[in-house]
């Protein structure tokens, strides 16, 4: 069988407990025409290629009572493949091996006689028995399933295959039923319709009750659910990555430091387990912190390493017991700070390593003096967090932003509004909130959430803060003479709307309507917290505080 998968994939099927193994002896022996995997964990997803590598782990039966049937697979990502066209072409693609080149003009795969299969679903039925026909000449069978006992020189010859079973492969199959409503019933007859040795593995993360037609028109499937990873699953799946690092590092990950890696997992997931089950997560804490945890032994092999220079081979030797619960003794604090830095995204892993970095020769002092000093958090407008790099205007935007969600929208004229009078901005008191008899108190915006506003109350906002505080770092511009003029023309720019929406897209603001929506103005909602408005305010030089309608 050919199947194109990325060389680099790494795989564990220890991670899926038996579900791998039931896959396999369903599908190696009488398989169902229809199973469906309802995949329920919040950390490792199971995708199409998932469900291909746990068919394909174990080995096939043995031979030694003759030929056996041959399981070729074909999978598709129903996400991607948004139309029944694409869908089809996915399956037999991926079952044939056929991969598209654009030198030729990406054809399909056809046999000689060129027909179209993938227009409809009576052609996609004519393309699986043709794929069929073809995979049976591969492997040496002939179509109606005998093997074939000769070779070209006419001696005997003993079979490996006796037919050619079909296992096609959707995942994300809630999609299904939002784009193609009515291919589920013929993916779940698909064993009917075609008459070939063929079953169809449907997985999702909804469950089948929720996404089957009505009226029972498609059977019920073989269920297999997926469970939620354990934290040995996760420490397991974590070390299963120690080799491909090691290719990526080989001084960082030395295979001699597998066990030491092993320790830190696990104690990584001890301290972080409780806020995320998500393995790509303590993966990403795993790389900030692993540097720093494994330098006091690199330090101490290169000191041993400078004492006999003649020793240049030496390997990195692992260190004893008593060294790994020094190291945990002194970076277990670090861990948790490393989850409140790099979970939220403030900073990224590589920089959160430099800046915690550990003193050189740690574990040449004395316990009592050997400490580990991790750096409070970067400053939300530091280098290395996501705020950095953002243009002065965009900063701007995003306090106009934390203002419109948290100010009511009757409170601008008050708080940014500039009468003939030159009145003083007039805040609400701050008064103890006190519960009235027979009723419930209000609650305040800021323990509610951001609230939703639309783009036209933000660019005015934007007008009032850039005429307000941003005066004095403008340019000169002796063709402005009315109050208010250049600022009036800086947010008429194109380039305001622009730079709402590469924040929305960087999730530092959150867009509530639809972007296809025309019938109204366009919603967002502020993404960020208190702290890092605080931080862009005061580097702003804009007194947040007084321009809050409630006290914080």
């Amino acid at each position: 069988m050919t199947l194109s998968q990325p060389d680099d994939y790494t795989f564990d099927c220890t991670a899926y407990g038996d579900v791998g193994l039931e896959l396999s002896t369903l599908i190696s022996s009488y398989p169902p025409p229809f199973i469906y995997i309802h995949d329920s964990s919040d950390g490792l997803k199971v995708n199409a290629r998932v469900i291909t590598k746990l068919l394909q782990k174990p080995s096939e039966p043995s031979q030694e009572h003759g030929p056996i049937t041959k399981v070729c697979f074909g999978w598709a990502d129903a996400a991607c493949c948004f139309t029944q066209r694409l869908l089809f072409e996915a399956l037999i693609h991926s079952l044939v091996g056929h991969t598209l080149d654009w030198d030729e003009g990406c054809p399909n795969w056809a046999l000689d006689n060129g027909s179209q299969w993938n227009e409809n679903l009576d052609s996609f039925l004519q393309g699986l028995r043709e794929a069929h026909t073809h995979l049976s000449k591969r492997f040496g069978v002939d179509s109606t399933g005998a093997a074939q006992s000769t070779d070209r020189k006419g001696k005997g010859k003993v079979q490996e295959y006796n037919g050619v079973r079909i296992v096609l492969v959707v995942a994300r199959a809630e999609r299904l039923k939002e784009s193609m409503p009515e291919l589920l019933v013929s993916l779940a007859r698909l064993r009917e319709l075609v008459r070939l040795d063929l079953c169809v593995v449907l997985s999702s993360e909804v469950e089948w009750d929720k996404i089957k037609s009505p009226l029972g028109a498609a059977p019920d499937p073989y269920f297999v659910d997926i469970p939620p990873l354990t934290k040995e699953d996760t420490v397991s799946l974590l070390t299963a990555r120690y080799p491909a690092l090691t290719s990526e590092n080989p001084t960082l990950y030395h295979p001699s430091l597998k066990s030491l890696y092993s320790h830190f997992v696990a104690v990584l997931c001890d301290v972080c387990y409780l806020y995320t089950h998500d393995p790509n997560e303590l993966k990403y804490i795993a790389a900030a912190r692993w540097p720093g945890f494994v330098k006091p032994v690199l330090d101490e092999h290169q000191s041993q390493m400078d004492e006999e220079p003649e020793d240049e081979q030496r390997d990195i030797e692992p260190p004893s017991e008593d060294v790994r619960l020094r190291l945990t003794r002194l970076f277990s604090s670090s861990l948790s700070l490393a989850l409140e830095a790099l979970y939220p995204r403030l900073t990224d892993a590589s920089d959160w390593a430099k800046v915690n970095e550990p003193p050189s020769d740690l574990l040449s002092k004395p316990p009592a003096e050997a400490k580990v000093t991790t750096a409070s958090p970067t400053s939300a407008l530091g280098t290395g967090s996501l705020l950095g790099h953002l243009p002065r205007l965009s900063k701007f935007i995003l306090v106009a932003s934390f203002l419109a969600s948290t100010n009511p929208a009757k409170s601008d004229v008050r708080m940014f509004g500039r009468g003939l009078d030159e009145k003083k901005r007039r805040r609400r008191k701050a008064q103890a909130t006190v519960k009235p008899k027979g009723g419930v108190s209000k609650v305040p915006q800021r323990l509610l959430g951001p609230s939703p506003f639309p783009l036209d109350r933000l660019v005015a906002l934007l007008g009032a803060l850039l005429e307000e505080h941003d005066v004095d770092s403008r340019l000169p511009a002796p063709e402005f003479t009315i109050p208010g003029e250049y600022t009036d023309m800086e947010i008429s720019r194109v380039a305001i709307n622009a730079a709402v929406q590469e924040l929305s897209s960087s999730r530092l603001m959150h867009r509530t309507t639809k972007a296809e929506q025309i019938d109204g103005p366009a919603m967002f909602k502020c993404a960020i917290s208190y702290d890092l408005a605080w931080a862009l305010s005061k580097e702003l030089k804009i007194p947040l505080a007084d321009l809050l309608w409630e006290q914080v």
